[in-house]
């Protein structure tokens, strides 16, 4: 949440000091490449593959094993982050052409784009190797440092954007490059929280040349699919800035729709993804089969306890949330109203890419990466065909839609075939609470409605803190009304949590 929360602080400051213009579409192709290759090589395959592999080594051969295997995979992945880091920055400006070829007809632009990805991409070393170590802290049970990392991105960002500010500068190539200069030196910053944290596990990682060892070997088996997988989810992101590179500010308006989106979906669902993982690899290696299914039924329960009730709120104010938090500076009306139909679209989505995030786990845990591999390509072929599809018509909302459809297909199938196989056995309690939490959240859109309603006259004031006091209102008014419908719809017992939650 704090992470979210800096983050925020840091797309309000982005927003109102280089608004959507070049800069910030060129920043945000600037920032995507590391994060592609970041998410497709280190975070999701990754730590599908390595997590299970890790927890089995400390299981059977202790932590003299464990180090040795972390040994191992340290040296392959660092030297293969080298080789790729090094083509990267030969290769970029055929990448940025590939990621952005809209670009292409603004050689500036294009130009710009090309230096500021050359300064960021270092970024996908350093977070690489913070997947790697916040695998060995999550594996025993500790998440604190690696959930603060992200922390420190922002906080460097923020007083990079505060330079920006204080000294008044505009939109150019020189802000650009203090920007991602920012993204650089976060990366340093954040894989020294971490590498703190390991420190204080005791767990010492030992220094190897890169090496065919069984252990790589069998990640390379289990990871590859990831990769695969990782790869299809990158490519419907890829896919998503290249169309948007066609239209002006549309990379842009996507970017701010998926930071706000990404507050429910980082704080409940990569959460619980992170922490169920090692959980249910350790309950399966103990053959405690009716404690697995307790850990994801209570997990579902509690993702779409959050996560539903803020979708519905995403879909009926997106317009007061983007003017709230980004209309000022360079921000203007047309943008927020661009940035709010791309909102709306992802909300709609939102409960399904939190669920997938419930359900993946029950296949990496048994080290099966290869079925959420087909899926994740089968989605790829939603997104990708509606988003060519509707872009004619939609533009950057086309776009948005395609990626909610597309999410929508992944989870149904990652449920069907987990409940199919019997690795997900739903109790009475999740299949009663769902029903009552959809209709908990449904009421409480009406009664947020309603609020705007009531509380039009404040969105029309000249003073951000009146437009403010507003959404903070709408805000109150939805937790307030959702607490009481699910405390009278049986969904939920206060007295019961509160009890649970002291023991």
């Amino acid at each position: 949440m704090l992470s979210r929360l800096c983050g925020f602080g840091r797309d309000v400051m982005l927003a109102a000091f280089v608004g959507t213009g070049p800069v910030a579409d060129a920043f945000v192709v600037a920032f995507r490449l590391p994060n592609l290759f970041r998410r497709l090589f280190a975070e999701g395959a990754f730590n599908s593959a390595f997590v299970p592999l890790f927890a089995r080594s400390v299981e059977e051969d202790g932590e003299k094993g464990a180090r040795k295997f972390a040994g191992e995979i340290a040296a392959g992945l660092f030297w293969t982050l080298i080789v790729i880091l090094a083509l990267a920055e030969v290769f970029m400006p055929l990448l940025v052409h590939l990621l952005a070829p809209g670009y292409y007809s603004d050689p500036a632009k294009f130009d710009l784009t090309v230096l500021m990805s050359r300064i960021a991409f270092p970024y996908l070393l350093f977070m690489s190797m913070l997947a790697f170590v916040s695998g060995i802290l999550n594996t025993f049970q500790r998440f604190l440092a690696a959930a603060l990392a992200p922390v420190m991105l922002n906080v460097v960002m923020i007083a990079v954007l505060a330079a920006i500010g204080i000294y008044g500068m505009e939109p150019d190539q020189t802000t650009g490059v203090l920007l991602v200069s920012g993204v650089a030196v976060a990366g340093v910053v954040q894989l020294g929280v971490v590498a703190i944290g390991l420190k204080r596990l005791g767990f010492s990682v030992p220094i190897m040349r890169p090496r065919w060892t069984p252990s790589v070997k069998r990640l390379l088996v289990l990871g590859v699919p990831g990769v695969i997988a990782g790869g299809i989810t990158q490519i419907n992101i890829t896919v998503g800035t290249i169309i948007a590179s066609l239209e002006s500010s549309a990379n842009s308006y996507l970017y701010y729709a998926d930071r706000i989106y990404q507050l429910p979906l980082g704080v409940v669902g990569i959460a619980i993804g992170v922490v169920l993982l090692p959980s249910l690899t350790r309950q399966l290696r103990s053959g405690q089969e009716a404690q697995v299914y307790h850990s994801q039924n209570r997990a579902m329960e509690f993702a779409l306890a959050l996560t539903l009730p803020a979708a519905v709120a995403l879909v009926i104010i997106p317009d007061t949330v983007i003017a709230v938090l980004f209309q000022r500076g360079q921000f203007s009306d047309a943008a927020v109203e661009q940035t709010a139909l791309a909102l709306m679209a992802f909300a709609f989505g939102l409960p399904a890419f939190v669920v997938n995030k419930v359900l993946s786990p029950g296949f990496f845990a048994r080290e099966d990466t290869k079925t959420p591999m087909y899926f994740a390509g089968v989605a790829m072929m939603v997104n990708v065909t509606l988003s060519i599809l509707l872009f004619p018509a939609y533009k950057h909302v086309g776009i948005a839609i395609g990626t909610t459809a597309a999410g929508w297909v992944n989870t149904s199938l990652l449920a069907f075939v987990l409940w199919r196989r019997g690795h997900f056995v739903v109790d009475t309690a999740l299949l009663k609470r769902i029903p009552l939490l959809g209709l908990a959240s449904a009421l409480m859109g009406v009664v947020v409605y309603g609020g705007t309603l009531v509380l039009e006259p404040l969105s029309t004031s000249h003073f951000f803190i009146v437009r403010a006091s507003e959404l903070v209102l709408l805000v109150l008014i939805g937790l307030i009304s959702f607490g009481i419908l699910v405390q009278l719809t049986g969904t939920v017992d206060f007295r019961a949590q509160i009890q649970k939650l002291r023991r």
